[in-house]
């Protein structure tokens, strides 16, 4: 009986059944791979993105092509992360906001990050920076609270996006100004910038790399930055925390993070791959020109910050008032 062909046929789908995901692991990757991006093109985000992606494309041998997937604040990019295939083809870059507030703030999130997502790693942590558009009569920040206190209601604030970092940060800094602002939400810094620069919207809450470049250049004035120094770009613009504003001196985080059922084995392969991509001179070079501090860790690290993050940002959420639907 034990010969028979239909016995044998059958050990043998068997045997490939069990070999087959084995396999697949160790040959990954074996096709391209899509890093999927949960805002517009031109922002921090993307940016951070397009870096890390062709490092990794160098050190796995395969394309690693950019899918931006913008709005609700990086909510819609991170279901399609969740609802992707677990095989490691479809990764995504998670971020503070993605990771922490929005939890914090959707009430009728479609997944639980804890849940539905697997850290990979941590790429860099970022400075935020507060922006006015030129024409403002305002120099410095003491100038900016009395003049939109002057004015309640009058001056706009745009972000990427509604629950936002850019979002939590301006309700935090109208909490401890007693001043009224009104938010215009964007899909995604880029076109956000591209409307405080014309002066359509007054004031911007970002992270620091997109809004640099345009600070540097005079488009926009630096009023403050978070972080624990000055940024060597803007020696003349204060921290957060000089102008006594400890509550809005946060730095974002950005890293990878695949759909929950991808397999250990390739979550490592991945982790070690982002690990190596980073220290090459190359991608260090690019990511700290944007004034990202390159800071890699382990999955295991990384999930232990979201985590952390998700109970800070629960609090600020609950203190500034910020609820979504």
């Amino acid at each position: 009986m034990r010969n028979h062909p239909l016995f044998v046929v059958g050990l043998l789908s068997g045997f490939f059944a069990v070999m087959a995901p084995a396999f697949a692991q160790e040959t990954y990757p074996s096709r391209p791979i899509t890093m999927i991006v949960p805002f517009a093109p031109g922002g921090t985000t993307d940016a951070i993105a397009r870096v890390v992606a062709e490092g990794l494309r160098h050190v796995l041998g395969q394309p690693v092509t950019v899918d931006n997937r913008g709005g609700a604040g990086g909510s819609l990019g991170t279901a399609a992360i969740v609802s992707a295939a677990p095989d490691g083809y479809t990764i995504g870059m998670g971020t503070v906001s993605t990771l922490a507030i929005n939890p914090a703030t959707y009430k009728n999130l479609s997944y639980d990050v804890r849940a539905d997502l697997v850290p990979v790693g941590k790429i860099a942590d970022v400075p935020n920076i507060m922006s006015i558009n030129p024409s403002l009569d305002a120099r410095d920040m003491s100038a900016f609270i009395a003049l939109a206190r002057q004015e309640p209601g009058k001056l706009s604030y745009a972000s990427a996006g509604n629950g936002s970092l850019g979002h939590l940060l301006g309700a935090q800094f109208l909490l401890a100004t007693g001043t009224d602002i009104v938010h215009v939400p964007y899909r995604g810094a880029g076109p956000a910038l591209v409307d405080v620069v014309a002066g359509q919207v007054d004031v911007m809450f970002d992270n620091l790399p997109t809004s640099l470049p345009l600070a540097r250049e005079g488009h926009l004035r630096a009023l403050a930055v978070s972080g624990a120094a000055r940024i060597e770009g803007l020696p003349d613009v204060p921290t957060f925390a000089e102008l006594g504003m400890n509550d809005m001196n946060w730095m974002g985080f950005f890293g990878l993070v695949v759909p929950k059922g991808t397999p250990d084995p390739i979550v490592r392969r991945l982790n070690a791959a982002l690990m190596e991509a980073l220290a090459t001179p190359q991608v260090r070079e690019r990511l700290e020109a944007q004034q990202a501090i390159v800071a890699g860790s382990s999955p295991e690290a990384f999930k232990s910050e979201i985590e952390s993050a998700l109970e800070d940002m629960r609090e600020a959420v609950e203190a500034s008032g910020i609820r979504m639907d």
